[in-house]
């Protein structure tokens, strides 16, 4: 049985991630109670409908008072409005962290209003569904996932392995990395393949030549996982582009000149580059089966279409 980490734990924005965290933490009895707050009353009256945190708060600075650990779940360019409606509620000794998918950006908006005696530790579970909103959370999301934490120059060690020890507690893997090399690896894994699916999406529909119903009729070849990235959180999405600018266009002006590579290796024929190219890539999804983030299962390990 995991031992209970926190006292009281405030979550800031109740979306897919907070909601799972939630759930995690009930399952594993990581904190004694658990406060949340959203923006719309809309969302704060579902949260209550479905049991989601222990007290829903009608404002943000409610919500974290007499917390220990305060984690901020709304889009990355929201995280800095909402740490001047908390910064002079927060408790002596507190920890506040985040799950933002872009960390130097939060870094520079957050750290500046932490006051005095409160910890920040920024952190980013690698784990997510096409999903939002408070109904999509569930306990297992976290299970053999990664989360990074971020810790900025005088994070007290202590806070880190605390927050460590919760998302531990929450079935996660935990490394440390800094800020921009953290904002880099996502650009990879995360950030471009993102706006590559938008893209695709994108030139299906303006692909007239080949109507809607054979788009969605002939999906699973390949189109329909493009889709499931796609239709990720706009909001989200468009804050962490323009949050992560430098490594998101490092990164596809990268993509451009490979994917140039395979133009001309296709317009001239060369059949050797294509066949190498592949294979290369096909050792990279092996791997990523190998290191356990993702099943060799027919259909991706889906149950049901």
């Amino acid at each position: 049985m995991s031992q209970q980490v926190y006292q009281r734990v405030a979550l800031i924005g109740l979306g897919l991630i907070a909601s799972s965290m939630f759930w995690a933490i009930k399952r594993g009895g990581l904190v004694g109670e658990v406060t949340g707050y959203a923006r719309s009353a809309e969302t704060r009256d579902t949260a209550r409908r479905i049991g989601l945190c222990d007290r829903v708060c009608d404002s943000a600075a409610e919500a974290v008072e007499g917390a220990d650990l305060v984690v901020l779940c709304v889009p990355v360019g929201a995280m800095g409005p909402v740490m001047e409606q908390i910064r002079d509620a927060l408790k002596p000794g507190a920890t506040v962290s985040d799950v933002g998918s872009v960390k130097g950006h939060v870094i520079d908006v957050v750290a500046p209003l932490i006051p005095e005696g409160v910890h920040f530790v920024p952190a980013h579970p690698l784990a997510g569904t096409e999903h939002s909103g408070p109904e999509s959370g569930f306990a297992e999301l976290f299970d053999n996932r990664w989360s990074l934490l971020v810790p900025v120059e005088g994070s007290d060690p202590q806070a880190v392995a605390r927050l460590r020890a919760l998302w531990e507690g929450m079935g996660a893997h935990v490394d440390e990395m800094d800020a921009d090399h953290h904002d880099l690896v996502l650009a990879v894994t995360s950030h471009a393949p993102h706006l590559i699916a938008y893209t695709m999406v994108g030139v299906a529909d303006d692909l007239r030549r080949v109507t809607d119903s054979e788009v969605i009729k002939y999906s699973a070849a390949g189109f329909r996982d493009f889709t499931r990235i796609a239709a990720s959180d706009p909001t989200m999405w468009r804050d962490v582009f323009l949050t992560n600018k430098e490594a998101t266009l490092e990164i596809l002006g990268r993509f451009t000149e490979e994917l140039f590579a395979l133009q001309r290796a296709i317009r001239t024929g060369d059949g050797d580059h294509l066949h190498d190219y592949f294979t290369r890539t096909r050792a990279i999804r092996r791997g990523i089966i190998e290191a356990g983030q993702d099943t060799a299962a027919p259909n991706f390990g889906r149950t049901s279409e």
